[in-house]
């Protein structure tokens, strides 16, 4: 058996320093209880600058945060007075419609004026105003649909690359689970190697898991809420004739700070984070970054595991295949190999994990396999060579699977490096920023300006229903009169009808 060891791969040469008082939940994290400090940071504070019922009125200092019961409240009650406000305003309207509509149908003595040019200029505009009513609320209905595509599409960006970070954690961990079965020939890991690879390997494990339990808690939390604000405004457009006063009062009171305060929070928050990318905040519970001590070892065990695998194949091709006038009594090491030296493997690493660039004659990983197929020799039943190779098809087979191992654990270390760096996170919220935000802002708004305009319509259409109807209850009222003088004018008097 043939020990590698690696010199000069301590991990006790990465430092993390602390700062503050907040702790910070990682991806990768072996336990709960294994948390690190970090900065902390508060997204978006002079948006969310509002009071907050539920801390005495006081102002909310939390910033953005969708975890958090007081900022949602903060949102709320700063509509709170917009909604107060309106409600004065719908009395009022409602006590002035109610006195017209006395005055028109109880009072009938006083006035039976009637004017042709406000019969047809009202009925006109109850004709103008309805459709401008009717197409408000299909222009929310739209709208609202475009609003929920954006989200939805946000929220599965979201899902993806939290799908995308939790399936290259799985295949780091089963590429070093496939790293300890590894041997060529009899060359293979020693215990104390495969304890570390078996660490870290449950460490990954968990972080894996923990990344796909938060983010699917947080997505179905978050479609809830996106759900709800799209069934509240299908609600609002169909049913707008039966709510037309209180669809005016919310859509100009209380919808732009419902929803568009969110929505522009969110968007700030996220180009504020961007900017300050290390930092602990709200966005860990819904894309969390990487505990930075964490990712280093397993950046550095994924370094140290693939200078070993290629150890393990240059020590077998220098030891073995490469020998020359191996006598038949030497045992597994002789198997008649012959012909031209097989070529050793480039290796990425130096012995402190820094990069290594390939000397001339070693094969990299992409063309081992067409290389080395050049010296596999045709075996015997003993498996000993009878033409001229210096591998055996069973021990190519070996040096090809221990090459994929080495190779796919070297493939994912600029993957390690950005978890890292959360350079994942802040790419995933500046194509968030980039290309969903603007759409977030633009379907907010016209949500309210749609609601506004159907409410308003409506309120305006039931205004000029009543002076429409009063005027054709007048014409009706003038057009019996009308009729009734016209009969006395046609019947002969009492005195005329007794002469006759």
């Amino acid at each position: 058996m043939i020990l590698l060891y690696i010199d000069g791969t301590d991990e006790n040469d990465c430092k993390v320093v602390s700062w503050g008082t907040i702790t910070k939940r990682h991806v990768l994290e072996a336990t709960n209880a294994e948390l690190v400090q970090s900065p902390s940071l508060i997204l978006a504070p002079k948006r969310t600058h509002r009071r907050d019922p539920l801390d005495g009125f006081n102002y909310y200092r939390g910033g953005w945060n969708i975890s958090e019961e007081h900022y949602f409240f903060s949102v709320g009650f700063t509509a709170a007075p917009l909604f107060i406000m309106a409600a004065i305003w719908f009395l009022g309207f409602v006590l002035c419609f109610f006195s017209i509509f006395l005055c028109h149908c109880c009072f009938q003595n006083h006035d039976y004026g009637y004017s042709r040019v406000a019969y047809w200029v009202s009925l006109v505009f109850i004709q103008l105003f309805t459709i401008d009513a009717v197409t408000g609320c299909l222009a929310l209905y739209i709208g609202q649909g475009n609003f929920n595509r954006v989200t939805r599409g946000t929220l599965d960006f979201v899902e993806k690359q939290a799908d995308f970070i939790v399936e290259n954690l799985r295949d780091v961990s089963e590429n070093l689970e496939a790293a300890k079965h590894v041997a060529v020939g009899w060359t293979f890991f020693p215990p104390n190697i495969l304890k570390e690879i078996d660490r870290v390997e449950k460490k990954v494990n968990a972080s894996a898991n923990n990344l796909e339990h938060e983010t699917e808690d947080n997505s179905n939390n978050i479609q809830e809420v996106i759900d709800s604000v799209r069934v509240i405004l299908i609600v609002l457009a169909a049913i707008m004739l039966l709510l037309a006063f209180f669809g005016s009062v919310f859509s100009v009171f209380g919808m732009k700070c419902l929803v568009y305060a969110v929505a522009a929070d969110t968007c700030v928050a996220m180009d504020e984070w961007v900017q300050n990318p290390v930092a602990h905040t709200a966005f860990d519970d819904i894309l969390p970054c990487v505990d930075n001590s964490t990712a280093q070892e397993t950046l550095n065990k994924t370094k140290e595991t693939t200078f070993q695998l290629v150890g393990i194949v240059n020590q077998f091709i220098n030891n073995v295949a490469n020998l020359n006038n191996v006598p038949p009594n030497a045992g597994p090491i002789y198997y008649n190999q012959s012909g031209p030296w097989v070529p050793v493997l480039c290796n990425p690493f130096h012995p402190n994990n820094t990069h290594r660039n390939c000397a001339h004659g070693e094969v990299e990983f992409t063309n081992s396999t067409e290389e080395w197929r050049k010296y596999v020799c045709q075996v015997s039943a003993t498996n000993i060579c009878i033409t001229v190779g210096r591998l055996t098809p069973v021990y190519y087979d070996q040096l090809i699977s221990t090459v994929n191992v080495s190779y796919a654990l070297y493939h994912y270390g600029p993957f390690l490096v950005e978890l890292e760096e959360c350079s994942f996170v802040r790419q995933t919220l500046k194509e968030i920023s980039k290309n969903d935000c603007p759409g977030l802002k633009h379907h907010s708004r016209r949500i309210v300006v749609w609601l506004a305009m159907a409410s308003a319509a409506l309120m305006i259409s039931s205004t000029f229903w009543v002076h429409h109807s009063a005027q054709k209850r007048k014409q009706s009222y003038n057009g019996q009169y009308a009729s009734t003088i016209s009969e006395s004018a046609q019947d002969p008097p009492v005195g005329v009808r007794n002469m006759e």
